[in-house]
């Protein structure tokens, strides 16, 4: 496959992968109304996901092997990560909860200067400033204090948090591959959740459930269509995008989980959580915008 070629088949899995998760809270919603409530429906979809790609990673597993224990625990801490955001759209608004956890932006730039000791360019300052006062204006829009509300809200914000300091772990040590790193992740995801669902709701009794069938399907769907399919295309595409471009893409998310929100649920946004959202959006837009490195001066 030509640069080209592969470029734009990176681009469309990206943007591709953002609008699919826009709709992720559909099958996560479904199976607690079934009576998988808490937890326990992120756990059916990620315990559906270690499954389905078991087989490759079994094939795999010598890379598993040789992978550092930091690579390995950073990217299951990402699994973790996106199954707290899982159980937050039981308990929360679907579209705050995803812009709680596109604040990756300020955390990975905190992160970075301040454990990594990278360098941090005065316009992932700006974009720290940015998102930190849209969170503000987006938490306050009904007069409250500016702080999430809800268990739904602080999960989000939590595992924003947690995200980036596994993105950073991966970015320094992962050398993993899409299929392998699709593995531990929902394996990541699948540990989280069941230390997660006892504590948030008791274990559904097998009376109260009718529709075994129907929980089945929808946690193998869920689990092979997001967490083996878009989460193994995506490592496919990331290492071949600027990641500036991946990160305008997978904005995606926000925009489709906002309006099929509205649309499906009727959850409306009040126009100043429509502005600090913005402002999120615009954060992560500064955080990926490229910067100019200084040229050495020249000596006459």
């Amino acid at each position: 496959m030509s640069n080209d070629r592969a470029t734009l088949l990176a681009t469309a899995i990206v943007l591709a992968t953002g609008a699919l998760w826009g709709f992720y809270w559909l099958p996560v919603r479904a199976l607690a109304q079934m009576g998988l409530t808490g937890a326990w429906g992120t756990l059916a979809i990620t315990s559906a996901a270690v499954i389905l790609s078991a087989p490759a990673a079994l094939a795999r597993r010598r890379a598993i092997r040789r992978a550092s224990f930091v690579a390995l625990a950073s990217i299951a801490l990402g699994g973790a990560a996106f199954a707290l955001y899982s159980v937050a759209f039981v308990y929360g608004r679907v579209a705050i909860i995803i812009l709680l956890f596109f604040l990756t932006p300020v955390w990975s730039t905190l992160i970075g200067r301040y454990v990594m000791g990278w360098h941090t360019p005065r316009m992932r300052v700006i974009a720290i400033a940015v998102g930190l006062a849209g969170l503000a204006v987006m938490l306050s829009a009904k007069g409250d204090a500016p702080l999430p509300r809800g268990a739904g809200e602080w999960m989000a914000l939590i595992a924003g948090l947690l995200w980036s300091v596994s993105t950073t772990g991966i970015r320094s040590k992962s050398s993993l591959g899409p299929l392998e790193a699709t593995f531990v992740f929902a394996l990541g995801a699948a540990l989280a959740a069941g230390l997660l669902a006892p504590l948030l709701a008791p274990l559904p009794s097998v009376d109260t459930i009718s529709d075994w069938g129907g929980i089945v399907g929808t946690a193998f769907a869920a689990g092979g269509l997001w967490w083996t399919l878009s989460v193994g295309g995506l490592m496919w595409a990331t290492v071949r995008l600027d990641p500036a471009r991946v990160g305008i893409l997978l904005m995606a998310e926000v925009l489709v989980g906002a309006g099929s929100a509205a649309l499906l649920a009727g959850e409306l946004l009040h126009p100043l959580e429509i502005a600090g959202g913005a402002l999120v959006l615009l954060a992560g837009v500064l955080e990926v915008w490229p910067v100019r490195r200084p040229q050495p001066s020249r000596r006459a």
